[in-house]
């Protein structure tokens, strides 16, 4: 009896060995992380709407790299355009992911998330010599606004009723809203004015701030719980060392 109970611990050991033994990763696992051109979070140090690697630069992209390299993931990074695609890329391909997304109630139970990484407030901005007085969105549906093709301002806006003019670029809307093609420019802030700057164009006014949003690392829904919760745990201890916030200052000041 002693040695039938004994066989029977020594097998509920090995059960469980074996079940731990499966939880570890592949030794070549690796994320595909697709972003996009979102100044100052992402970008590509040429200009283009297609980099990979090391010619990726900005807010996101540096946290993200520091992130995956603590905890010890790797992963293959491309930038590429529009947001649409690799949106939907991620969303329908296991370890993919794509990065940075607002993470919407209508978008939580679409993928799994790391973050937040950093904040990101929409705005309507307006040229400087423009009398457009607001206090809501309500307010907006009187003008020609502006909106970045398929992100979540755009999405948010047209669930209020409004009908924005939308973009495949979003530095397009500044050029437009210079050019009196939209009287309005619904975007992020700071990421709208970084753009406009990078165009050429200053001065712009914020005559409505709407809503705020925080950006995530968005994964696809079959990614493994373990590097989801590696992932956020090397985030975490980042953001509590300093080093996600110093990553911010490099940017912003």
């Amino acid at each position: 009896m002693l040695l039938k109970r004994l066989s029977m611990l020594l097998l509920g050991v090995g059960l469980l060995f074996s079940s731990v033994v499966r939880a570890e990763l592949p030794a070549d696992y690796k994320v595909v992380l697709l972003t996009e051109n979102f100044p100052p979070y992402n970008m590509a140090n040429n200009g283009k709407n297609y980099a990979r690697e090391e010619n990726l630069e900005g807010i996101a992209v540096e946290v993200v790299r520091e992130t995956f390299k603590k905890a010890g993931i790797d992963y293959h990074m491309t930038l590429r355009f529009p947001w649409a695609r690799i949106y939907k890329m991620a969303l329908e391909n296991a370890n993919h992911a794509v990065f940075v997304a607002a993470k919407l109630p209508e978008r939580e139970r679409l993928f799994k998330w790391v973050g937040p990484i950093g904040p990101d407030d929409w705005v309507m901005l307006a040229r400087a010599d423009s009398s457009i007085s607001l206090i809501s969105l309500e307010q907006a549906k009187s003008y020609r606004v502006g909106a970045y093709k398929g992100d979540a301002i755009d999405e948010h806006l047209r669930k209020q009723g409004l009908e924005p003019i939308s973009s495949l670029r979003d530095q397009e809307n500044a050029h437009k809203l210079q050019e009196g093609k939209i009287d309005l420019w619904a975007t992020g802030d700071p990421a709208g004015r970084y753009l406009a700057k990078q165009e050429g164009i200053t001065g712009l006014k914020t005559v409505l701030r709407f809503d705020s949003a925080q950006l995530y690392l968005a994964l696809n829904p079959e990614t493994p719980d373990e590097v989801v919760e590696r992932l956020q745990k090397a985030l975490d201890e980042l953001r509590a060392s300093g080093r996600v916030d110093q990553i911010f200052q490099s940017y912003v000041q």
